[in-house]
């Protein structure tokens, strides 16, 4: 068993400066700028149907390597009762990934789209972060759902890239 001087010593070098290397600060302007372009770039590429600078965004060009992931409320699964015979609050459908959400809103004869985005909160240490707003879809200048979105981004050498996606999806609010 170690005498109580070798753990007082061991506990200095840990958490001495010169052995500790220097966290990085906690939501640092310049992380938080980096990833507000991130999230700009991902509604505006929305808005003009921009494919590769959606695709660019994502941390794998490999749809499988990254988390697309929705869950429904509970009154759309309600809703879903009536032609689906057993509805899912959080359906996992490989296939609807990142890839296929930028391909269905860039086929052609696809109407105009945008992700209204608001109340953003980002929180980072400088190598991960997390990114959650609230959000109302648009197809045609219409809500077609709504919701809150959290993202999740890791800074790689080329930059922050999303690594996962999730989000409620709530029906429009009745006019």
């Amino acid at each position: 068993m170690p005498s109580v001087k070798t753990l007082v010593v061991a506990a200095l070098l840990l958490f001495s400066s010169s052995v500790q290397p220097a966290l990085a600060a906690h939501n640092d302007p310049a992380d938080v700028a980096a990833i507000r372009a991130v999230l700009e770039s991902f509604r505006v590429s929305i808005i003009k149907k921009d494919k590769a600078t959606f695709v660019g965004l994502f941390f794998s060009n490999k749809p499988e390597h990254v988390t697309w992931q929705f869950v429904d409320d509970d009154i759309r699964v309600a809703r879903f009762k009536e032609f689906a015979s057993e509805p899912s609050k959080a359906l996992r459908v490989p296939e609807w990934n990142y890839l296929a959400f930028i391909d269905d809103l860039t086929k052609a004869g696809a109407g105009p789209s945008e992700e209204v985005i608001r109340n953003v909160v980002i929180d980072t240490d400088g190598e991960v972060a997390s990114v959650n707003f609230d959000y109302s879809f648009l197809l045609n200048g219409k809500e077609a759902n709504r919701g809150r979105e959290m993202m999740h981004l890791v800074r790689t050498e080329g930059g922050w890239k999303i690594i996962s996606v999730i989000f409620s999806q709530r029906d429009p609010v009745s006019e």
